[in-house]
């Protein structure tokens, strides 16, 4: 199911894994390999109480589940390793309406092509998470623009954007066309600046920064952000960089520059970010 009690599904399901694990003997080390988790969070689970479902009926059906699984899991041992992970997905809404997801996961890496196929998907994905109506509380006069590379990019070529800008138009966000790579060249270039000072970083928007930047440092200590400086684009070095603050001079439209690991963490901490400005 979605929302809550989709959460609540893969949790309960995770917390039983473990538990039954954790009583065969299993170390938390082997627990947290072979459910793609940490050693922190499997302690963690020990303790926590369950969550709770819709239904008594749909908590049996997961709980037996996890034992089924665990037991197969035991059989196998801690040392086997899965070579694929298959996914199928229901969910009826109406008689006649079913949607089915049935994907697999092979751990197989993309080609250059497909990793750059694959970027461009995920900054259309990225804009179409987007609140409009957080982001026209900080939206920069000459529109918006977000950006991403490659870990391996090093020219604003390799940085793929939205030709233009992307702006509100009666309470909807628009852009003319599809990302493409070297469409920005003043945010991709910014992106590249930032990442030799942080490598982790490989996406990045710009919104307007406000008026206040007592605000905006507040903003990145209460959120815990690295904050650096840009005065006129040139970017003051800093170790870690997640939010660069251009302040603007006359003639030149102050910005304030986030950056995230990926599209989709840069749209949420963007919220965030205008949550706590505002």
């Amino acid at each position: 199911m979605l929302g809550q009690d989709g959460a609540a599904w893969i949790e309960r399901l995770h917390m039983q894994l473990a538990r039954n694990l954790r009583a065969a003997s299993w170390s938390q080390a082997e627990i947290a390999d072979i459910l793609g988790s940490t050693q922190s969070t499997i302690s963690r689970m020990a303790h926590r109480q369950l969550p709770e479902m819709a239904g008594t009926s749909d908590e049996s059906t997961i709980d037996g589940w996890a034992h089924e699984i665990s037991m197969a899991l035991r059989q196998l041992g801690p040392k086997a390793k899965p070579s694929r992970t298959r996914f199928v997905m229901e969910i009826a809404f109406a008689p006649g309406q079913v949607l089915r997801f049935d994907k697999s996961l092979t751990g197989t890496d993309l080609d250059s092509d497909q990793e750059q196929t694959s970027l461009l998907k995920r900054l259309e994905w990225a804009v179409s998470r987007i609140d409009v109506n957080k982001l026209k509380l900080q939206m920069p006069a000459v529109g918006m623009n977000i950006a991403c590379c490659l870990e391996s990019s090093r020219s604003s070529s390799e940085v793929a954007a939205f030709p233009g800008k992307v702006t509100i138009v009666e309470s909807k966000l628009r852009h003319h066309e599809t990302p493409s790579f070297g469409a920005s060249n003043h945010l991709a270039n910014m992106l590249l600046l930032a990442r030799r000072n942080d490598k982790a970083k490989t996406a990045i928007l710009n919104i307007h920064p406000g008026n206040d930047k007592d605000a905006i440092e507040t903003m990145c200590e209460d959120l815990d952000l690295n904050l650096t400086f840009a005065p006129k684009g040139e970017l003051v070095p800093h170790q870690g960089i997640d939010v660069i603050l251009d302040e603007g001079a006359f003639g030149w439209e102050p910005a304030l520059y986030i950056l995230a690991h990926n599209p989709l963490e840069l749209v949420d901490r963007m919220h965030r970010i205008i949550s706590e400005l505002n």
